[in-house]
């Protein structure tokens, strides 16, 4: 293989696996709404068939790219829920968690592609398929031809139902809805969107069963269909519905029963709402079923034209894209500081009003092209709580404790980078709830709980900032039995007096685990120290709070972007350094006397608060700080509720910045976010707000 073809087959492996990947979340986000719908006692039959169309096309995809593991297993995915679609199988708790266990398991395939380990977890394949196809043996195939005879309805009608239609009636007629059968004329023209909206608005009624071609039409120019539909409405209230338009709606009557035969049960009425959660119609190719079509999952050739408008995009190409956005952010700052040596040398006249009157386009259409970039970058909360939803199911069955997850501003938006690195530990927050906080059921009853636990998660945009709560109503946390863990394990000494705040704060120590036996969940002190070194390294901060007996909150401050951001640049002993701007509230100038000393830490009284300081050039190079000039400057920034004042020597102006990685001798250093470069070729230090005011709040606590 050429090495350009090679390229190419990278390329489109690549796209593959990004396809894969969406419709395997797109799987688990169905599984979660059929896992709800089951829990009203009401199977929404649009989403098992979305479900199934989406191992469809798994199964395809993989097949072209010889993805072979990944085929069989969509296969055999597909084979079963072909069976729950059409009734010949029912749905149980420990089907459906069979069904997240194959997903689970199609979405390690992808990883593992992606890795080049193309041969990992064959074994485990094979050990799920033999699992769903014991699942498929156990099921016995239901028919029920016998049963549609209960109804006046054509021969001709049901002689063109598919499997899935044919079942779908049988459905209706055991749970006794009305059927109906809704004939509709429209104009040849304009049909496939008079359809689509017709069918709409059925939909908002009951279940639409079949769409079928009528032969019976009185015009050329026209063209009619026959429509059956199951609900519990009235007949008047149908035919008010369509008074006014070609629509004809009659009812398909039940027979009845013959002297002394039992009239067949009626069912508590479902309403439409449950009836239907999708109101949006399919393509109207997918609604019309040609006469002896019966295999439901094949789709016939229609436009080649994408349904998509969006384009998938690497996220490293947006970061390069980024970092020329930086780039030329740099070269407008030197362009801006030779317009002001001409203004100087000059005056502003002449060549000087011209380069100023372009710098001010250029500064309009960066800011323009940055603010396109980031919004390109930006994704919604959503696609990590939507994984957790998955997390809580699972291992509130693996502890035996009820729990449900309750979210928030889902629709929040973060940038892609942060989203991803938001993950692991908001999933080992949520782990611990349930492992440490949720008490298990017979003690929630006799504390006059409710038996299900609650994790609320909660996300919200403040300024340039996202704060995100994690919140349960489990038992909380003591703080005396933290204490005695902590002198236990040697992290605290017995005669130390701390207070409330830092004995919550060492869950985020390394190694501590209140947990005596180590279990799947938990147990091994190893989760909220990553949870905190995460957070830290995306310039966040972590704050956590409980009450014994009502529960643990814990709140995450973060900001909404690390690519390019507006910086404050000051110096102090001499040095220039970065602050955030999204973290400056405001700039004071104040006499070095003004400032004071509570217990050998400098403060400031601010209006009504203390305000504590802290001095960069000391934070970064103790060995070179000197005496500050009579006249300082106190640079307030703030995260959450928290403030803390930085003194500096000097306010240099504002600057958008690209913050770059440092080297590995300058990684661990706190209070460091990263580094960047200004437009006279000069490299400084970035500081990491968050790491500051947790410190700066460790010291004063």
């Amino acid at each position: 293989m050429s090495k350009d073809a090679k390229e190419i087959s990278q390329k489109a492996l690549k796209e593959f696996l990004s396809e894969a990947e969406e419709i395997i979340e797109k799987l688990n986000q169905d599984l979660l709404t059929l896992d709800r719908s089951d829990k009203r006692g009401r199977i929404d039959p649009e989403t098992v068939n979305e479900i199934f169309r989406a191992a469809h096309s798994l199964k395809g995809l993989s097949g072209m790219f010889g993805i072979s593991r990944m085929t069989t297993l969509s296969h055999n995915l597909e084979n079963i829920l072909d069976k729950l679609r059409l009734g010949k199988i029912q749905l149980s708790p420990r089907l459906l968690d069979l069904l997240f266990e194959a997903v689970e398991l199609l979405n390690r395939i992808v990883e593992q592609t992606s890795n080049g380990e193309e041969n990992a977890d064959s074994n485990e394949v094979e050990h799920m398929i033999h699992r769903l196809d014991a699942a498929i043996s156990q099921s016995g195939d239901e028919t029920g031809a016998g049963a549609l005879d209960v109804l006046h309805i054509e021969p001709e009608i049901l002689g063109v139902l598919t499997e899935y239609e044919e079942h779908r009636l049988l459905e209706n007629i055991r749970q006794r809805m009305r059927i109906y059968k809704v004939h509709a004329r429209f104009d040849l023209v304009t049909f496939d969107h008079s359809l689509g909206e017709l069918t709409t608005q059925l939909k908002v009624l009951g279940e639409v069963i079949t769409t079928l071609p009528s032969a019976n039409a009185t015009k050329d120019t026209e063209i009619e269909f026959d429509i059956l539909l199951g609900t519990n409405r009235e007949e008047r209230e149908l035919r008010g519905e369509f008074a006014r338009s070609n629509v004809a709606v009659n009812e398909v009557l039940y027979h009845q029963p013959s002297p002394g035969e039992a009239p067949a049960p009626m069912t508590a009425p479902v309403s439409a709402a449950d009836t239907v959660d999708h109101l949006v119609d399919d393509q109207v190719g997918e609604s019309i079923h040609a006469v002896g079509d019966h295999d439901a999952g094949e789709e016939g050739i229609g436009s080649l034209k994408s349904v998509s408008d969006t384009v998938r995009v690497d996220i490293r190409k947006l970061d390069h894209l980024m970092n020329l956005v930086g780039e030329l952010g740099l070269i407008r700052s030197s362009v801006v500081r030779l317009g002001d040596r001409i203004k100087a040398e000059h005056g502003f006249v002449g060549y000087s009003i011209e380069l100023h009157k372009i710098n001010k386009v250029l500064e309009r259409k960066l800011a323009e092209l940055q603010e396109s970039v980031m919004d390109v970058r930006m994704v919604p909360l959503r696609q990590v709580f939507d994984k957790l939803s998955r997390v809580v199911r699972k291992l509130s069955r693996e502890t035996g404790k009820r729990a449900k997850l309750e979210v928030e501003g889902a629709d929040t938006e973060l940038d892609k980078l942060i989203i991803e690195e938001l993950v692991d530990p908001l999933m080992h927050i949520v782990r611990n709830s349930i492992d440490h906080g949720i008490e298990p059921r017979a003690d929630r009853v006799g504390m006059g709980k409710p038996e299900e636990g609650v994790i609320r998660i909660k996300a919200a945009q403040r300024g340039n900032h996202v704060v995100i709560e994690v919140t349960d109503d489990g038992g909380g946390m003591d703080p005396e039995v933290l204490r005695e863990i902590a002198v236990e394990k040697g992290l605290l000494p017995a005669t130390e007096q701390v207070s409330k705040r830092e004995i919550f704060d060492m869950i985020f120590l390394p190694g501590f685990s209140t947990k005596k036996v180590v279990t799947e969940v938990s147990g091994r002190g190893v989760g909220m120290d990553v949870v905190k070194e995460n957070i830290s390294r995306l310039s966040g901060i972590v704050d956590v709070d409980s009450e014994l007996g009502k529960g643990t909150r814990l709140t995450i401050v973060l900001p909404i972007t690390l690519a390019i951001i507006q910086a404050l640049i000051v110096e102090s002993g001499g040095k220039p350094y970065a602050v955030p701007l999204n973290s400056v509230l405001e700039c004071l100038t104040i006499h070095r006397d003004d400032v004071q000393k509570i217990e050998r830490h400098e403060v400031l009284q601010l209006r009504d608060a203390i305000l504590p300081l802290a001095r960069l050039d000391r934070l970064f190079h103790p060995e070179q700080a000197s005496e500050p000039p009579e006249k300082i400057f106190v640079v307030v920034v703030g995260l959450a509720e928290h403030r803390l004042g930085l003194v500096v020597d000097r306010l240099r102006g504002r600057q958008d910045i690209v913050i770059k990685s440092i080297g590995k001798s300058l990684q661990n250093i706190r209070g460091i976010a990263g580094a960047t470069e200004l437009g006279d070729q000069q490299t400084i230090l970035v500081v990491d707000i968050g790491a500051l005011i947790e410190e700066s709040v460790r010291r004063r606590d």
